[in-house]
């Protein structure tokens, strides 16, 4: 097992002082996730995007859903936590198929639920000491938190052209704004699934039968999201001849009823769980870093910059599925021409002249 002795007391304070949140990706790796995105856009896609403040608030959006779990409020810690993961290994242990879960999450709590009470010997006990927010009894509603924003953009793409028709320029900036803020959140998220060890038991240090001597060291997953990217001075420019054109999703039905576009992200989940073995084998192996000479070794930078490409891969072809598939807001559009048409009538009224009083 791979010694992390050699590594420099200021990092590994740094990295162990933030290993408890799980944050996936530091700042900077988030930010590279949705500047990926943002260079795969095609030509077509809505011009305002490409706002260099409009980039850059993209950017920053990206860490916003780690800065909500900076605070001690239990409802949000809850709430927000669970969106960033999602043990698989514990899914077929509550009787559930990864491959067939449902694309609404309550059901799909509700089937958990059931399940884990119907076998609760194959899941670990819980220490209420460390469960204050309630969050162990859960597996994590990470591809179910991909979706539901991606919808949210999506409605945010059929207002607008609502608003771009009947509304105010106002309304129409405010609309804007929301797909803005929509496809920096959503990028979070994506890029959460593109880090493997979001998508399993095995996030912070291998636990249970460890046959292969996996690392246990419980900072390992903030060192892998951070850590890594620092010492190798990962850059976006690094990405950009690597980056293609986003083209959306296909979004034919599915033969078990599900969503088309939770199925592909639950796809996207389940390949990127399969690189939780290999991770920690690179680690075991010495090929993620050098910790005597400090140097970020060529097959670990290769496998960071992969996950990195593969969220922002993901994320921009999110993006563009929202776009290409809005349906029109009949509710807001059927409004808005009710308020046009009161508008002009109350103008009309202003504008006709007054009658004249009839003639004793």
């Amino acid at each position: 097992m791979t010694s992390f002795r050699f590594l420099p007391l200021s990092l590994l304070a740094a990295t162990l002082g933030t290993s408890a949140t799980l944050q996936a990706w530091d700042p900077e790796g988030h930010r590279i996730v949705n500047q990926i995105a943002l260079a795969g856009l095609p030509a077509e896609f809505p011009a305002f995007v490409r706002i260099p403040a409009y980039q850059e608030r993209i950017a920053f959006l990206s860490g916003e859903p780690d800065r909500w779990r900076n605070t001690a409020d239990l409802p949000l810690k809850q709430a927000n936590g669970l969106d960033h993961y999602l043990d698989l290994e514990q899914l077929p242990l509550a009787g559930i198929d990864p491959l067939k879960v449902p694309s609404l999450r309550y059901e799909f709590a509700l089937q958990f639920a059931t399940g884990r009470a119907a076998h609760l010997d194959k899941f670990p006990k819980i220490d209420p000491e460390k469960n204050a927010d309630h969050s162990r009894e859960w597996p994590g509603f990470l591809p179910w938190a991909i979706t539901e924003n991606y919808g949210k953009l999506k409605s945010a793409f059929s207002y607008l052209k609502a608003y771009e028709e009947l509304g105010t320029a106002e309304e129409v900036a405010n609309a804007k704004a929301d797909i803005i803020y929509y496809m920096g959140l959503l990028g979070h998220y994506v890029g959460d699934g593109s880090q493997p060890l979001h998508l399993t038991e095995h996030n912070n240090g291998w636990v249970g039968d460890n046959p292969e001597g996996f690392t246990k060291w419980p900072g390992f997953h903030a060192w892998v999201d951070g850590g890594l990217i620092e010492k190798a001075s990962i850059k976006l420019a690094e990405f950009t001849p690597k980056i293609t054109t986003a083209k959306p999703l296909d979004l034919s039905p599915q033969a078990d009823g599900r969503d088309p576009v939770f199925a592909a992200v639950m796809g996207y989940a389940i390949e990127s769980s399969r690189l939780v073995e290999p991770l920690y084998r690179l680690e075991k192996d010495g090929k993620l870093f050098h910790h005597k000479e400090e140097k970020v070794v060529p097959e670990g930078r290769e496998f960071i910059e992969a996950r990195l490409l593969a969220g922002g891969n993901m994320l921009s072809t999110l993006w563009v599925t929202a776009w290409r598939n809005t349906t029109p807001d009949t509710f807001l559009h059927t409004k808005l021409l009710k308020r046009k048409a009161a508008a002009a009538a109350a103008k009309e009224s202003e504008e006709k002249p007054a009658e004249k009083p009839a003639a004793k």
